[in-house]
């Protein structure tokens, strides 16, 4: 009895340490599911088995309905056709949700999870509605674009401007007080230089002094935003416009890294802005598209409000930094799938900032195509629970969907899995973190 005993223990805590629901198939099964009909030609002994090899092939159909499923589909145009079926209804929902004059946010984010379409320009006002760049009040909209874009245009004429211009500007208006001062008196008026105000100043307000210690943020903004995104001729063609796409971006960075001195530019915030800079831009009313550059900016801030303490490396240690945002990651995977986690992190030793590190600071856009990241985002901006526990039970269920290739990985194949995560259906990905819902740690 006691033999018999001991082995039933064993596998009852690892099956209440995985829930039910990854005990289905769809995570053991092999990826190349379509390697499977091969099978049927191996038996060819009477002349029955012939026309079965042949009819195996001809369903080339379910493959679809399988990608749907989660295994990976790259073509963009898949990408498309995967969702054309329900993108028609879900365009009329959208509309009527954003034509009431007061939009319910509530309704708008659960619109968001299921994805936002791709035409009808509607994503740009989706984001701006979610990240609260737009007010729910219809009427107020005219308003507050108006407001945020004449702001954002006094920021770039006040902290773009060439310290060389200042000096003028001031020296302009010192000159002026001198000439209205020395009427009538006889003296001819001299322009002087303003004091502390020249390109050898070490004073701490000295514009001079400020330009040549925020060079060195300025040239790794410059160098970065040139390597955003090569393969998409928006960012990277050559041309004219990818060049105007690419000064915007440099100006917004630079802005945020001079009204942020706490944080200033962290590398790989290039990535983060690309996503809402490119939907502004594509939006079809040109009006809006022509202000993408101070639309992106306000969104940007709110976006990276969320995730500030991650960027500060003087919090990296403490509660509320990335260190701490990695270890909440690695307790919700413990929590849903504990089999995993102990092979991954006790096994293996894979330190989740091996791998966590890039996925949480940069929100996910180094880890799929451009488009895919964009309808992550819908869900990432849209759920309830906002964007950085989105984030974390996105990541977790990344982690999940390939627990098959993981838990026969060593080290060296986990980490290069996780380093280079293999392309997904979103769709899938998006409905396994949905099932976490709700239980991340704090």
């Amino acid at each position: 009895m006691a033999d018999g005993a001991n082995p039933n223990p064993t596998p009852t805590p690892r099956q209440k340490a995985v829930p039910d629901w990854l005990n289905s198939p769809i995570w053991s099964a092999p990826t190349p599911r379509h390697r499977s009909p091969p099978r049927a030609p191996s038996p060819p002994p009477p002349p029955p088995p012939p026309p079965k090899p042949q009819l195996d092939p001809a369903p080339p159909p379910p493959p679809p309905p399988a990608r749907r499923y989660g295994t990976a589909s790259d073509s963009e145009s898949d990408y498309e056709g995967a969702a054309t079926s329900s993108r028609s209804h879900l365009v009329a929902e959208f509309r009527v949700a954003l034509e009431r004059k007061v939009v319910d946010l509530a309704e708008l984010r659960r619109l968001a999870c299921q994805g936002v379409p791709d035409d009808a320009g509607v994503r740009p006002i989706v984001w701006k509605l979610l990240l609260g760049y737009l007010p729910a009040d219809h009427a107020l909209w005219a308003y507050e674009l108006e407001k945020k874009r004449s702001q954002y245009s006094a920021f770039k004429d006040e902290l773009l401007v060439n310290p060389s211009e200042v000096t003028r500007r001031m020296e302009m208006t010192t000159s002026k007080k001198k000439e209205h001062d020395s009427e009538g008196t006889g003296f001819l008026p001299r322009a002087e230089i303003v004091q502390d105000e020249h390109p050898l100043s070490l004073g701490k307000t000295s514009v001079w002094n400020q330009h040549f210690q925020e060079s060195e943020t300025v040239e790794q903004i410059d160098r970065d935003v040139k390597r955003t995104h090569p393969e998409m001729q928006f960012f990277n063609a050559g041309s004219s416009d990818a060049l105007a796409n690419q000064e915007s971006l440099k100006r917004i960075l630079t802005i945020f890294a001079k009204l942020n001195p706490g944080i200033r530019y962290v590398q790989g915030m290039n990535e983060v802005l690309a996503p809402l800079y490119y939907v502004f831009k594509s939006d079809p009313d040109q009006s809006n598209a022509a202000e993408a550059e101070s639309d992106a900016f306000f969104c940007f801030v709110e976006v990276l409000s969320g995730f500030r303490d991650n960027f500060c490396k003087q919090l990296d240690n403490s509660v509320v930094g990335i260190r701490s945002t990695i270890s909440r990651l690695s307790q919700l995977l413990k929590r849903h799938d504990e089999e995993l986690w102990r092979h991954l992190e006790v096994v293996t030793k894979v330190n989740p900032q091996f791998y966590a590190f890039r996925w949480i600071t940069l929100l996910l856009t180094q880890e799929f195509k451009f488009r895919d990241c964009i309808h992550l985002w819908d869900a990432l901006l849209g759920d309830p629970e906002g964007p950085p526990d989105t984030l974390l039970r996105i990541c977790c269920a990344m982690l999940i969907l390939v627990r098959r290739r993981l838990l026969a990985g060593d080290f060296t194949a986990n980490l290069k899995l996780l380093q280079n995560y293999p392309p997904t259906n979103i769709d899938h990905l998006i409905h396994i973190a949905n099932k976490l819902r709700g239980l991340v740690p704090c």
